[in-house]
């Protein structure tokens, strides 16, 4: 806990503005998905469709707002324009009539997070001490989760309490959004002189990207094969109603998978800075492969919860733990534009992998797309235990950086 308490008061705010953001989206997020194939009627491939090209765009904005705050030499300005349009959002969700309101709601959004992300991945790199890095990431990433587990329940709660109006619920989302903006304006702190010459010597010019390293590459690649082994969450919420959990507390799935994601992704994050980061990435792996088994053959909703909380536990281990490769094998100078292009390639998989999720749902069944899901991670795990990249550069792409660039 040593380490918990040595880091900087702006990584804490970073966490709350996180949090708070996250029991927004999340307060939706779980009920969106019955909304819309419920409510307005949508197909599970459209649900897939919608998800996938969600947050393929904000994968895609991320690669802007990165490089941008790299030329910049400033990201918070950016991250209050993020936070800031994903709150003004918000109220759309409860005032959508047709799947098309809610498409371009959740388009709007994600171009919010998109903006968002990278500039606030770097920021923490910026702030954090090296040595701490791996726990700075943990930190926000727990509490970040602890904001989807928030949400969740009070949607839940919401739901009884207003017997079951789902819009009348959404529109208590708009709370927190705001309350989320206001945190990150008066309380995150941002470095007076970050080191970002790469960028103020190349801007956003290609021989800046050609600067990053094979190390990193590296990381990108994995975390695309990490990406296709799983996919949007919104099945997880689809497949509890599947096995027969009433539309009410259907928002409870998510409560189960980021409670476990909550209570194990700072820890996870403290161990990334002292043990192999392979080890962790192949637990994680093995974990979602037992997730995806116990969804896939899921006859009651107990099982269904069972699934979601292994599918935490596969997050806890692993989304922490690429942010600090990603931090560790970038140059400082190129941080923000180094998780934009990250978050590009796994936005892409993303999107890739939720399509095919709905189209095997639609075709096959809902065990099918758990199958598939088992399948890849499988293949991933196998391919991470034989890779023996020995004492060339791929190497440090396990490892990470250990060099210290700033």
């Amino acid at each position: 806990m040593r380490s918990l308490r040595a880091l900087p008061g702006s990584i804490w705010a970073l966490g709350c503005v996180s949090l708070l953001m996250d029991i927004s989206s999340e307060l939706i997020h779980s009920l969106l998905p019955v909304f819309m194939s419920s409510v307005l009627g949508a197909s599970m491939l459209t649900i897939g469709m919608i998800e996938g090209i969600a947050e393929a765009t904000a994968s895609v904005t991320r690669v802007f707002s990165g490089a941008l705050s790299d030329y910049l030499g400033r990201r918070k300005l950016l991250l209050v324009v993020g936070y800031g349009l994903a709150a003004i959002t918000k109220p759309v969700f409860p005032l959508a009539t047709t799947i098309g309101w809610v498409f371009a709601a959740r388009f709007v959004d994600r171009i919010g997070k998109g903006i968002r992300g990278a500039p606030r991945d770097a920021l923490v790199a910026d702030i954090a001490p090296r040595q701490l890095r791996g726990a700075a990431y943990g930190l926000r990433q727990a509490l970040d989760t602890l904001g989807a587990f928030i949400g969740p329940l009070l949607a839940v709660l919401f739901m009884i309490w207003l017997a079951g109006d789902i819009k009348a619920v959404l529109w208590l989302a708009v709370i927190p959004a705001v309350l989320a903006v206001t945190v990150l304006v008066l309380a995150v702190r941002e470095p007076a002189a970050a080191p970002r010459e790469v960028a103020a010597r190349n801007g956003l010019s290609l021989a800046a990207v050609r600067q990053l390293s094979l190390r990193y590459w590296l990381v990108v690649a994995l975390g695309a094969v990490f990406t296709l082994a799983r996919f949007s969450e919104a099945f997880l919420i689809l497949r509890a109603q599947d096995v027969g959990l009433a539309i009410g507390y259907v928002p409870l799935i998510m409560v189960v998978m980021n409670a476990v994601y909550a209570a194990f992704a700072y820890p996870a994050g403290a161990a990334s800075d002292a043990l192999s980061p392979r080890t962790l990435l192949v637990s994680g792996l093995v974990v979602l492969i037992a997730a995806d088994a116990v969804l896939a053959l899921a006859a009651s909703p107990v099982q269904a919860f069972i699934g979601a909380a292994l599918w935490g536990l596969h997050m806890a281990f692993t989304q922490g733990l690429l942010s600090k490769l990603v931090a560790d094998t970038a140059p400082a100078g190129l941080r923000g534009t180094a998780f934009g292009i990250f978050n590009l390639v796994s936005g892409g998989a993303l999107l890739l992998a939720s399509l095919i999720a709905g189209l095997l749902w639609s075709v096959y069944g809902a065990a099918a797309t758990f199958v598939a899901g088992a399948l890849f991670a499988a293949a991933a795990a196998a391919g991470l235990l034989l890779y023996r990249p020995g004492t060339h550069a791929a190497h440090s792409a396990g490892a990470g950086d250990r060099s210290d660039r700033q």
